[in-house]
């Protein structure tokens, strides 16, 4: 294809959507620092102009694919705002199997992405931050709900194996890997929730 061609592309309409598609093939495939945004203008297709007039720089570009996740649902945090499972189901959606055939397995993005933006003060780093603290809120809002003891407490062991089982998915290429931590969060779960029908400890 010639320079021509793939800048007049690049000036069409969906410009911006080629991109971050082509972002997330090669983000997934080689990792985020292994992708230039020249390899990401030549898969996209589209100009380096037509690249940088979108994203001005490779941490815009992370943080919009990182959106573009969360927006289209294809992130760990999504089962837990769904309005047409209980709450006690929407914690136990965080190990689901991902979309099945799905390759490679990958592990939660914002965790990968916090790996390759290690400094703390980092644009990608700080997103990624605020999703993972996000789900500890989202998963407290929902124990709490259920009428789990500490929630707080019981909020961070779940996220926790949540994490774990998406991070050791990715590491073994397992992506049914998330039953393991199932079957714990459902013993968390059960020990936390208040029991019924029982009289109270007396002094």
């Amino acid at each position: 294809m010639s320079a021509t061609t793939t800048a007049s592309r690049g000036r069409g309409r969906g410009g911006r959507e080629r991109i971050l598609a082509a972002a997330a093939r090669l983000f997934a495939t080689q990792g985020i620092n292994a992708t230039g945004m020249e390899q990401v203008a030549e898969e996209a297709p589209v100009s380096k102009r037509t690249l940088y007039a979108h994203f001005r720089t490779k941490s815009d570009l992370v943080i919009a694919h990182l959106q573009d996740l969360v927006a289209s649902g294809a992130t760990l945090e999504s089962a837990l705002t769904r309005e047409d499972i209980s709450p006690r189901e929407r914690i136990l959606g965080l190990f689901d199997r991902p979309v099945p055939d799905a390759a490679p397995v990958r592990g939660c993005p914002f965790i990968d992405a916090a790996a390759e933006f290690p400094a703390p003060e980092s644009a990608v780093h700080a997103y990624a931050r605020e999703q993972k603290l996000q789900m500890v809120r989202l998963v407290t809002a929902l124990v709490t709900e259920l009428g789990c003891r500490e929630p707080a407490a019981l909020a961070e062991q779940l996220v926790t194996l949540a994490d774990g089982a998406a991070s050791r998915a990715m590491v073994l290429g397992d992506a049914d890997y998330g039953r393991h931590a199932r079957t714990a969060a459902e013993t968390l779960l059960s020990h936390a929730l208040p029991k019924h029908g029982t009289e109270p400890d007396r002094p």
